[in-house]
């Protein structure tokens, strides 16, 4: 079995596969003060309430984009398996039919290097995925398999969190779809300014993209697929047709992937 850590700003994603399968995932809040040791007690804990056994794990993959918990998930891949993760970086990319530009070998997200991957590999065909974390992100892929580019904006979480704490009466308010653009109230008012303004940003750079594409590597912007995935992709999907396929599991299905390609 495999298990795969993606760690993220808030959460870090965890997953176990038996074979490109599934069997268990969990979400564990993102502490950068926390030990290895700790890391490793709560993720015992996590295989004995669901019945799993340690032992049968073999391989360990971990995606980071908060630097200071490699270190720690060293240690408990070391603990629990006793030997190093494979952690998802330059030193992986030789193995992977996802070519990244000359340069950015130690510039680009674990994460979105992963999303690139699996998107590469569901649909073999240019793309474009927008992970909706804590931040916001769309890789662009071009039909040879390169890494064309990153665009990278707040995410819409992180927005609304930011007008709350930086204004003195605007209320945090639930991220959900107002009745009308029209705001009749501060809460309405609010999540029509988030939702539908993040509709016309997530719109345009994806559009931005499909004719950077075409223009600058002969991409047909018909042939381009759009995915969304990431914890807050599903919250636009009520008022934007502008992706093809949600996948909530993406980066994750691209971690099983890399080791796929880089543990043979």
């Amino acid at each position: 079995m495999l298990l795969t850590f993606d760690i993220g700003n808030t959460n870090i994603k965890a997953a176990v596969f038996n074979q490109d399968k599934v069997i268990e995932q969990w979400r564990i809040s993102t502490d950068t003060k926390r030990t290895g040791d700790e890391y490793f007690a709560l993720l015992r804990t996590l295989f004995k309430d669901f019945g799993l056994n340690a032992n049968q794990i073999e391989n360990v993959v971990v995606s980071s984009v908060v630097p200071l918990l490699i270190g720690p998930f060293v240690i408990v891949t070391q603990r629990l398996i006793n030997k190093k993760p494979l952690i998802v970086g330059a030193d992986v990319f030789k193995y992977l039919p996802i070519k990244v530009p000359a340069g950015s070998e130690h510039e680009i997200g674990g994460d979105l290097l992963c999303d690139a991957v699996q998107a590469w590999e569901t649909f073999h065909s240019a793309c474009i995925v927008a992970d909706f974390g804590t931040a916001l992100s769309f890789t662009a892929v071009d039909d040879k398999a390169n890494i064309a580019g990153i665009a990278i904006a707040p995410g819409i979480g992180t927005a609304l969190k930011s007008l709350f704490n930086n204004t003195a009466q605007l209320p945090s308010v639930p991220l959900e779809i107002p009745p009308s653009s029209l705001g009749t109230n501060t809460v309405e008012c609010i999540q029509s300014g988030i939702l539908y303004g993040y509709k016309g940003l997530v719109e345009g750079i994806v559009n931005q993209m499909k004719a950077d594409l075409e223009r600058q590597y002969g991409v047909s912007q018909n042939n381009i697929r759009t995915i969304a995935t990431g914890g807050l992709n599903s919250i636009l999907s009520p008022i934007t047709q502008v992706f093809d396929v949600t996948d909530k599991s993406l980066t994750l299905n691209g971690l099983y992937t890399i080791a796929k390609y880089a543990l043979k």
